[in-house]
């Protein structure tokens, strides 16, 4: 078993990282990461139905989709993110008890009662410290989960809490849990200690040794997160179909939103109101991406932000998320 230590807080990196080591080598690994400021969606998700998008964009969090499917998780330097790749038979990959099993071990060695709950997440006092999930790829498996250190549980509601208009689609859907820092529960180790600590016993128990990849490696992962994990093709427009519908309204002027979305693509459009136009509006729409920037342009191409004040124009472009 390779251990990796990876130092790199880039999410998109970490995830490209997971990817390569599982379809490109044959080897075994544990590796254990953490984000800057992060939303994961699931790969299966709708991203912008998981997402408080206007909170999100103006915190600078980020946002990434990644190869397992499952509920959105969020990320920040108080969130432990573990993974494990390892070989096995064709049938008998998915075993999220193999994986889950050691790290309830490894709390205890901390006092901490953890438990399993019914969606493999990990349990403390009934509240969710982890999330868990999975990816079969050949003959073998990626395992990630979360461990919820001292995160920001408030901005993590919040990124998390979507604001906006309606989504119709058959999208997987997160369970929202209750969630808690394992710091409540561990008064005299920080996050450091405690993701040394974790990182020793895993790597001890499995008997594994360290692993930095090398620079050829290295350059590879960058080159996979730079053309996948942060481009938007992956991140929004591998969602599912979906619908759309919202409404918006200052003073005299209002509108009904309602356009449907391929592959991020927006396909067919009917925004009604009060505006004659926007008939325009909606062929403008078609074919863009389900996007800010394109949204923003076309609602001023059709004159639109002449038609309300600079401010108004803001939540009427918001309004289409």
């Amino acid at each position: 078993m390779l251990c990796i230590d990876s130092h790199n807080n880039n999410p998109y990196y970490n995830l490209a990282a997971e990817e390569y080591f599982l379809k490109n080598t044959s080897g075994e690994y544990f590796m254990i990461w953490e984000s800057k400021p992060s939303v994961i969606v699931g790969k299966h998700q709708n991203t912008l139905s998981e997402i408080n998008y206007r909170f999100n964009k103006e915190n600078g969090i980020l946002i990434a989709r990644r190869l397992t499917g499952g509920g959105t998780v969020f990320h920040d330097a108080g969130n432990i993110n573990f993974t494990f790749i390892r070989n096995g038979q064709p049938g008998q990959l998915v075993n999220f008890s193999a994986f889950v099993d050691p790290v309830l071990k490894f709390l205890r060695t901390l006092g901490i009662e953890a438990t399993k709950g019914d969606r493999h997440e990990i349990l403390v006092n009934g509240r969710k410290i982890s999330g868990n999930a999975e990816h079969v790829y050949k003959n073998r498996v990626l395992h990630h989960g979360t461990l919820l250190f001292h995160s920001d549980l408030g901005i993590l509601n919040k990124s998390i809490d979507h604001r906006g208009g309606k989504f119709y689609d058959k999208a997987v859907q997160s369970n929202r849990a209750g969630v808690i820092n394992l710091s409540q529960c561990l008064n005299n180790l920080n996050v450091n200690r405690f993701r040394e600590s974790f990182f020793s016993y895993i790597k001890d128990s499995l008997r594994g040794s360290d692993y930095i990849p090398d620079d050829f490696t290295n350059s590879r992962v960058v080159e996979l997160a730079g053309e996948k994990y942060s481009t938007w093709d992956w991140i929004y427009g591998w969602s599912p179909d979906y619908q759309f519908t919202n409404e918006f309204e200052h003073g005299l002027f209002q509108m009904k939103i309602d356009f449907g979305v391929h592959r991020g693509i927006i396909t067919n459009s009917n925004l009604t109101g009060c505006s004659a136009t926007l008939n325009e509006v909606n062929k403008i729409l078609i074919g863009r991406r389900h996007s800010e920037p394109e949204i923003r342009e076309a609602l001023r191409s059709a004159g639109l932000n002449e038609n309300v004040e600079e401010k108004a124009f803001e939540e009427l472009v918001f309004a289409f998320f």
